[in-house]
């Protein structure tokens, strides 16, 4: 059995204890990062397995061939990343899919994700988002991966290295116009950040900040096309009074 196993994001008590549980058991663990993982086991004094695989972005056909292959002889295999979850802007997609045409079965755990953390964190309308991980590193490029979703209603969220949130919230003040958004910051760390406001506030307050750690930001929807089901429409709802 394969396990996607969800890694913390910063705090190392968000850790499961069904995560825990399956690290223990696990034959073989594949990691992102062998090293980071070898820091959260032995956090949790969880004795190394068997084996631990590196399966980074770059090999991970090689090493999803090589998985496979531990699968079908019975080994228990559980996936994690540097953190958060396996396959959402990190590696494991492919293993998942590998896994599939095998036949094999696996489970995802619930865990840890900076996802829905920032995305109620941002106050925005969280009755439908789009997730659109990381946006290219270029100007054009970016520019026109987030034009795409400029007349969609639903709350986009977006992964952003520090160097580039600047880059980011004037690629999306050109694109999307002046929308509420909000950037999150070291999530569930100890300078953990969330701040919000118009994206031209937000450029004006990060075009010559200094930021580390990886950052989420969150875009308001075209509000003008209306999301069925949102709250704030449902608010203009009168409702219906039963008759007596």
């Amino acid at each position: 059995m394969l396990y996607l196993v969800p890694t913390p994001i910063g705090n190392l008590g968000d850790l499961t204890l069904r995560a825990l549980e399956v690290l223990k058991a696990a034959q073989v663990i594949a990691a992102e990062d062998t090293r980071r993982t070898r820091q959260l086991l032995s956090h949790f004094a969880i004795p190394c397995p068997e084996r631990l695989v590196a399966y980074r972005e770059h090999r991970e056909e090689s090493a999803g061939r090589f998985l496979v292959e531990l699968l079908r002889q019975g080994k228990t295999v559980a996936l994690c990343t540097d953190g958060g979850f396996p396959g959402i802007s990190d590696p494991g997609y492919r293993l998942v899919t590998a896994v599939i045409e095998a036949g094999l079965p696996f489970s995802v755990l619930p865990g840890p994700s900076a996802v829905p953390v920032a995305l109620v964190s941002s106050g925005l309308p969280t009755s439908s988002y789009t997730f659109k991980g990381y946006p290219p590193r270029r100007g054009g490029p970016r520019r026109r991966f987030l034009e795409t979703d400029k007349d969609s209603p639903h709350t986009l969220v977006l992964f952003e290295s520090p160097y580039r949130v600047a880059s980011t919230l004037e690629a999306a003040l050109e694109a999307l116009g002046n929308r509420r958004a909000a950037v999150c910051l070291e999530l569930t760390k100890k300078f953990e950040s969330v701040t919000r406001g118009t994206l031209a506030e937000l450029l004006a307050g990060f075009r010559d900040r200094s930021i580390k750690g990886e950052a989420t930001i969150v875009i308001e929807g075209n509000r003008q096309r209306p999301v069925a089901g949102d709250e704030e429409d449902s608010l203009d709802e009168t409702p219906e009074v039963p008759a007596v």
